[in-house]
């Protein structure tokens, strides 16, 4: 029996790579890590939508809007957070 084909879910980055202005659905993180635990803390929990706000001259660290807030955090501290795009990353 064939199954129906289902529509291909957009393939998880980085979050610290999208685009500026991108948004994205967060669906992954690194366990354990103590960081981890305390970006979960401030709302960085699977299934939680974000933006990439904008990025330093140098690019760290990058601002990101989640929650109705927004927050400043270096690129290493984002490592390990993955993001599906929405509307191919655009705002």
């Amino acid at each position: 029996m064939a199954r129906a084909a289902s529509p291909r879910a957009p393939a998880a980055i980085p979050l610290a790579s999208l685009p500026i202005g991108g948004r994205g659905r967060l669906c992954a993180h690194e366990d354990g890590a103590d960081l981890t635990r305390r970006l979960g803390e401030l709302g960085f929990v699977p299934g939680t939508e974000v933006q990439l706000v904008r990025r330093a001259p140098l690019g760290d660290p990058i601002e990101i809007e989640l929650r109705g807030y927004r927050v400043c955090l270096r690129r290493e501290q984002l490592e390990g957070l993955m993001v599906e795009p929405i509307d191919g990353g655009r705002a």
